[in-house]
């Protein structure tokens, strides 16, 4: 299958001399949910802004639905939307008369009963004839999102689109992106909201300091990263965790009455039981155990900090 976007050997030095991206090779696969994290100023912005035209690339290709989007720039546009972070709306204009424009500035003949579907499916309809500058923030956060769809795009990007939004919004766009990549759209997001990349994503990508550390689906991402962590409520609390269990890497919580075991679950199931046994042989007794695992959150910092 063709990737719908499709980043070949993408560097960018800006006339500063400083290098916003180095070396990107990066394939997103139609109708998929690629969520792209990484620290602020860690090249996130500069990627999607290539790829949607608005920044000019260094070295490398990009290709947005098979078109390359410097040749082909025109068709390339037609195929891609874009909800940025900053809310850049034309504030005097309504909301009906905004989205009736970005439809044609793409070349879309009309369409009322989209754009109403549209304005509805957002909670907008009521408000199609407010001038923007009327609106609270989180309206016109859903403008952007009305306009960055109006031209019924096949890729959509995100760019930190739930900042500063009330849950109520949140939660809407959520169940709204997840009927578009099920109509077939794919969806590329940035995000500063961790959970919200382990909630909706199917891949995850890590950008950090210009470069792609790691491209990997999430669930493989988490099986093999994510660390899972034992932990033992003691009878008799430790001073120290002793000379016979120093092959296991342990730690003492809780001023000793907690003994935390953090392990791989792929390789050390069987450790599980030797360290139980081990207790055991020590008379060291447990009331209660729980198994807790590493989040998304916990993976992201980890390999941020390795790099």
């Amino acid at each position: 299958m063709q990737p719908i976007i499709s980043v070949q050997n993408l560097s960018k030095t800006y006339p500063s001399g400083f290098q916003a991206l180095k070396g990107i090779n990066l394939d997103i696969q139609p109708g998929e949910i690629f969520a792209l994290l990484g620290p602020n100023g860690a090249g996130k912005t500069t990627l999607i802004s290539i790829i949607c035209g608005i920044v000019n690339p260094g070295d490398g290709r990009v290709f947005a639905d098979g078109l390359d989007i410097v040749t082909q720039y025109r068709e390339a546009r037609q195929r891609i939307g874009l909800v940025p972070q900053e809310l850049s709306v034309p504030i005097f204009e309504t909301v009906w008369d905004t989205l009736k424009f970005s439809r044609g500035l793409s070349g879309k003949a009309m369409d009322a009963a989209y754009l109403e579907q549209l304005l509805r499916d957002l909670s907008l309809w009521d408000k199609r004839h407010n001038k923007i500058m009327t609106l609270s923030g989180g309206m016109k956060r859903r403008v952007l999102i009305a306009k960055a769809l109006a031209h019924q795009p096949r890729i959509l990007f995100l760019d930190e689109p739930t900042a500063g939004v009330d849950v109520e919004l949140r939660r809407d766009m959520w169940q709204m992106i997840r009927g578009l990549r099920e109509s077939g759209v794919t969806i590329i997001l940035t995000t500063h909201y961790i959970e919200e990349a382990e909630d909706m994503a199917d891949r995850i990508g890590v950008i950090n300091k210009g470069e792609l550390v790691l491209v990997e689906e999430k669930a493989a991402l988490m099986k093999k990263l994510g660390k899972k962590q034992l932990t033992l409520q003691l009878t008799q609390p430790l001073a120290e965790i002793p000379p016979a269990l120093a092959n296991f890497p342990l730690a003492l919580a809780q001023n000793g009455e907690q003994l935390m075991y953090t392990y791989d679950e792929q390789n050390e199931k069987v450790r599980i039981t030797d360290l139980l046994r081990q207790l055991g042989a020590l008379n060291i007794e447990f009331r209660d155990l729980n198994t807790s695992q590493s989040s998304l959150e916990d993976i992201f910092v980890s390999l941020v900090e390795e790099k």
